[in-house]
């Protein structure tokens, strides 16, 4: 697949903002390039960019419905009726349940935690979850990373003495659940300056306004867990931008430096003891090993292991949680593999069309988000995977950047027995006999909507720079912007016409990555250089004919010379006469 590579030079009134900027902040140009990219154009912006402080976060009683959640909680604990805190079984869900029993459990005994199991109860609120409230004499419970469209389930409890606090942050419809309190800042009359924020950082943002109604002025116990909305921000794939950015900076640190016990012993089995955990630390290795829990076996396993206070009890937990983990990636590979086999077998899924629907009735429910994820991927279409449960087909499915997969579920929803999720992931039921009805209409919005930009995969440059401009004083600069993902991707820099230095080589089991050593004409140093799966282009670079490459820059080892710098190659083309 090509990539196209998106890169606007700066314009003239640009090029003037980054000159002002440049001295003020004592930065580099292509530092002040990013920061542009990233609309920071002032000082007091870039020191707010640079290190988000706690005092930046919004006050929470400017979210709708946060004055009616905060006094019904108040009456809860004033009146010791029973809490329960329910929440979805994935790590945004998780992280929440486990966030805002850990905070009220502070000040309140009288409060438990549940998560309904995927294959018995399956997404959001359950019948069964309140009648066990009911037997349990519960009287209000806190909904978090759920209950946005769950008006049935929600109006049963009511109907039973049962109050619904709702915390969530999926796309609510017209028909709102009777809730006492619905706190979501994806409301359409919401004003609430970040709009994005994870499930958990919900959670966080009820807490904040409860510390805040009630005097509590020992804010480390609220600051604490900024661990936990961190790894939510991470593994639920929500904009690093405004508040977020604040919550995920000092949820990184607390992360890298004190950790809750559950965490530090998921930490410890990825063997990233002692190093700087990074965003895509949590993407990749500890939100996976939290998702198992609820993909293989019960989220409330996951909750048990956030909330432990014995450190030898929470390393037990996390050893089988990331033995799920392992048993999920075997699973993973299996049904990737028959889902592109079934593909391949059946063209008519993908020839002539913009997206894929595929469905078999045996595969793992707890998986299919993912392959929903990898055939995205691979062949850049908005997919949908479907398997049989409960006497209906369920599914996930998963979009390609800038193409909103919401509104292409939506435009179904006759067809649909029940649906939720965001621009880029959304979840679905219908019956076993409507499927083909779906796919047909499914790929007719996607048809109608798409646009020629979203069929392929974009690589947005921030700056083009020469290897002259890449000094430690640009790496520690660029290591400024952290944590990076949506809205604040890593940098991505592009330069032209460099040249092998004639010692690039092949490597990897299938000799299919390229390692490069690179110059080109505005310094006599060489840069090492990393091209995954770009094999096909080795003969062109062996031959010493120019290329432009785009790339983001690493730190391979400790120190602060140029030798343990490491272009992570993006992509390559074949330079043209300039």
């Amino acid at each position: 697949m090509t990539n196209k590579w998106n890169y606007q030079p700066l314009t003239l009134q640009q090029r003037q903002e980054a000159d002002e900027l440049m001295p003020t902040c004592a930065m580099l140009r292509p530092v002040a390039e990013v920061l542009l990219r990233r609309g920071v154009g002032s000082k007091k912006e870039a020191d707010q960019f640079f290190a988000p402080a706690i005092s930046d976060l919004h006050d929470p009683f400017l979210m709708n419905g946060m004055d009616k959640a905060v006094h019904r909680l108040n009456k809860a604990m004033g009146s010791k009726q029973r809490i329960m805190v329910y929440g979805d079984y994935d790590v945004d869900g998780t992280t929440a349940v486990a966030l805002v029993y850990k905070y009220l459990q502070n000040y309140y005994s009288n409060i438990e935690y549940y998560i309904p199991t995927r294959y018995e109860e399956g997404y959001g609120i359950s019948l069964k979850s309140i009648d066990y409230a009911l037997e349990n004499d519960v009287k209000l419970v806190i909904a978090l990373d759920c209950g946005i469209k769950a008006i049935e389930e929600i109006q049963y409890a009511k109907d039973r003495g049962i109050d619904f606090i709702i915390c969530d942050h999926h796309v609510p419809d017209d028909e709102l659940p009777p809730a006492v309190a619905i706190l979501n800042p994806k409301m359409p009359d919401s004003t609430y300056p970040c709009p994005h924020l994870s499930g958990c950082g919900v959670g966080f943002k009820f807490m904040q306004a409860f510390a805040l109604s009630n005097g509590l002025t020992n804010h480390n116990e609220l600051e604490s867990l900024l661990d936990l909305v961190a790894v939510s921000i991470a593994a639920d794939i929500v904009p690093i931008v405004g508040e977020n950015r604040v919550m995920a900076y000092h949820g990184l640190r607390r992360l890298n430096s004190n950790p809750n016990l559950g965490l530090r012993s998921i930490i410890r089995l990825c063997k990233l003891t002692n190093k700087d955990i990074t965003i895509s630390d949590v993407i990749f290795k500890i939100g996976p090993r939290i998702n198992a829990s609820g993909r293989m076996q019960s989220g409330i396993e996951a909750v048990d292991l956030l909330v432990c206070r014995d450190l030898h009890d929470a390393y037990e937990k996390s050893k089988a949680i990331d033995q799920y983990n392992k048993d999920r990636k075997e699973l993973d590979k299996r049904i990737t593999e028959e889902a592109n086999k079934l593909i391949a077998n059946n063209i008519g899924i993908i020839e002539g069309k913009r997206s894929i629907v595929v469905y078999n009735k045996d595969w793992h429910k707890g998986i299919i988000g993912i392959v929903a994820s990898r055939l995205t991927e691979l062949y850049y279409k908005p997919s949908v995977v479907l398997t049989f449960s409960n006497g209906m087909a369920t599914g996930s499915s998963r979009s390609v950047q800038g193409f909103d997969i919401y509104a292409a579920v939506n435009a179904s929803r006759s067809l649909l027995e029940n649906f939720g999720g965001h621009t880029y992931a959304v979840g679905l039921t219908l019956r076993e006999e409507n499927i083909e009805e779906f796919s047909k209409q499914f790929e007719q919005y996607v048809s109608d909507h798409i646009q020629p930009n979203q069929l392929s995969p974009q690589i947005e440059i921030d700056s083009e720079i020469e290897f002259a401009d890449i000094t430690p004083e640009l790496i520690a600069s660029l290591k400024k912007f952290n944590p990076f993902g949506p809205g604040n991707q890593k940098p991505v820099f592009m330069t032209r016409n460099v040249f092998d230095f004639g010692t690039s080589k092949l490597v990897g089991k299938s000799m299919e990555h390229i390692k490069l050593e690179l110059e080109d004409n505005s310094t006599s140093r060489v840069m090492n250089a990393i091209a995954f799966n770009m094999a096909p282009y080795f003969e062109h670079i062996h031959a010493h004919k120019p290329i432009d490459i785009c790339y983001t820059l690493e730190q391979t080892r400790r120190g602060s010379n140029t030798d343990s710098i490491q272009l992570m190659i993006r992509d390559i083309r074949l330079s043209e006469k300039r």
